[in-house]
């Protein structure tokens, strides 16, 4: 996240880089169990269905603690330990609940409990794992067909420059997200921060990091844009319409690290290529079918009430009887690389779906033994709501913001509408904090193949941090003034 070192080791080259084509592993992302928009029939479950087994200062609790902390750094210590970050989180998991389910056993709670905890947190899972595979099937396929090796060399041919490129990729995220989910979107927009700078690594980090930015802010004033505004929504403690109340601390918190980081971009306009490069056909019937699948999805989880996953495998569907014109056009053609749409399914990153089972677990894990709903009421409890909203947000560049947001829903406390509002706004962008904290900043950290790292996020910190306060500000101002008109 360099040769001669062993396959597992090497550094991935990204398909992204200068046209460089897949080697079978396709670098995506790899942190959280963010469903965002679209993974939210998870949220539908309620968090107090869960009896936790409240042992938070025995042995058992503080070494779930220990454990999660230790397969935590490992993971994110990849770039430099070279463990794949799916093998500790994994391992952490199961060391975890096996600790979980000797104490209820000794405790003579119901083998029925302790199923029904873990069958909880295996439907978030599945429906993560299930969504995932289908976006990543068709950013691989897009790849393949040229997609954005194709929209690289356009931009280098219009001559835009680096720090245009920067606002513009941006600025879409920011757009896009509250539509599209905002991993979806900083998935599109990564892809064309990391082609066109290949040839000036500068440029890709601080680009990143603007994308990440933008597509969390983006997806934080829209009811679908982000897990914690639908499960918010859901529970009823926020009109969909009173969501663009956040749109001004949004974009606040997207505007001002972009403006500091604006003069950490490279001068200069990317690459000396002057050639076109030629979509592969189909491409852009494939892009469309990509646009059905969220279309579906969204239909699936607003008016049929079916979870979101369902959608996108029913939206795969479409690539995949799409794939039988695509192979007999190669075949008609004497194509000597056919298409092949299960060989694409093949390509996705399996230890990015591999990471994301070890982190629903072992954060769930955590959950079930209490320390969750533990930390979230003493900090209601005692610094008040506004206080305990801002903590969240910088709790949720570290945790998963679904069992934090689940263990806020069940306590239920006390608050008016403008503070679940701020909370919206603080889980939702608190992730942009770290690489980490976001699934929009770990798929970034997959696709750019070592460019974008945790620690080239971290060196700019401070300016998201900026962003963060900013907006928390603009929004309890605003909502200050419309609440006394």
């Amino acid at each position: 996240m360099a040769q001669s070192r062993p396959a597992e080791n090497r550094p991935r080259r990204s398909p992204f880089l200068c046209g460089g084509t897949s080697t079978g592993r396709h670098p995506l992302p790899w942190f959280r169990a963010i469903p965002l928009l679209l993974l939210c029939g998870s949220a539908k479950s309620n968090a107090q269905d869960l009896a936790s087994l409240d042992i938070v200062g025995s042995w058992i609790g503080i070494a779930t603690v220990v454990l999660f902390v230790i397969a935590y750094i490992l993971a994110a210590s990849e770039e430099f330990t070279r463990i794949r970050k799916s093998k500790p989180m994994i391992l952490g998991a199961g060391i975890i609940w096996i600790l979980l389910a000797i104490h209820a056993v000794q405790a003579g709670r119901p083998t029925d409990d302790l199923t029904g905890a873990v069958e909880h947190y295996l439907s978030d899972y599945a429906a993560l794992f299930l969504f995932l595979l289908v976006a990543m099937t068709y950013v691989n396929v897009l790849t393949e067909r040229n997609l954005f090796a194709a929209l690289r060399s356009w931009l280098i041919r219009l001559n835009f420059s680096y720090r245009k490129i920067f606002w513009m990729t941006g600025l879409l995220a920011f757009c896009l997200s509250p539509v599209v989910d905002n991993l979806t979107t900083a998935l599109l927009m990564g892809a064309v921060a990391v082609t066109v700078g290949c040839d000036n690594p500068r440029f890709i980090p601080v680009a990143c990091i603007n994308i990440v930015v933008a597509a969390n802010a983006g997806g934080a004033f829209s009811p679908f844009g982000d897990i914690t505004t639908l499960m918010v929504w859901q529970a009823g403690k926020v009109p969909a319409q009173q969501f663009l109340l956040l749109f001004v601390p949004s974009l606040v918190n997207f505007l001002i690290p972009a403006a500091i980081m604006h003069f950490a971009v490279p001068t200069g306009i990317p690459g000396t290529e002057l050639e076109s490069v030629k979509l592969k056909r189909g491409t852009f019937v494939v892009c469309a079918l990509f646009f059905a699948t969220i279309a579906t999805a969204l239909t699936f989880e607003q008016f049929l009430h079916l979870p979101p996953f369902m959608g996108m495998m029913t939206g795969l569907s479409y690539l995949m009887f799409y794939s039988i014109l695509l192979k007999r056009d190669d075949l008609a053609d004497r194509h000597p690389d056919q298409f092949n749409i299960f060989r694409n399914v093949a390509q996705a990153e399996w230890d990015t779906l591999l990471f994301f089972f070890g982190v629903i677990f072992a954060v769930g894990g955590l959950d079930y033994a209490g320390h969750l709903a533990l930390v979230s009421e003493s900090t209601y409890g005692h610094l008040g709501p506004t206080i305990a909203n801002i903590l969240i947000g910088f709790m949720s560049a570290f945790i998963d913001n679904i069992p934090i947001t689940f263990a806020v829903l069940s306590m239920d406390p006390s608050m008016a509408v403008d503070q679940w509002l701020l909370l919206c706004l603080t889980a939702g962008v608190g992730g942009s904090l770290l690489s980490i904290g976001s699934a929009a900043g770990v798929a970034l950290m997959g696709q750019s193949a070592g460019y974008y790292t945790f620690f080239r996020h971290l060196k700019w910190s401070w300016a998201v941090a900026l962003g963060y306060l900013a907006s928390v500000a603009a929004h309890v101002a605003l909502t200050a003034q419309l609440w006394e008109l």
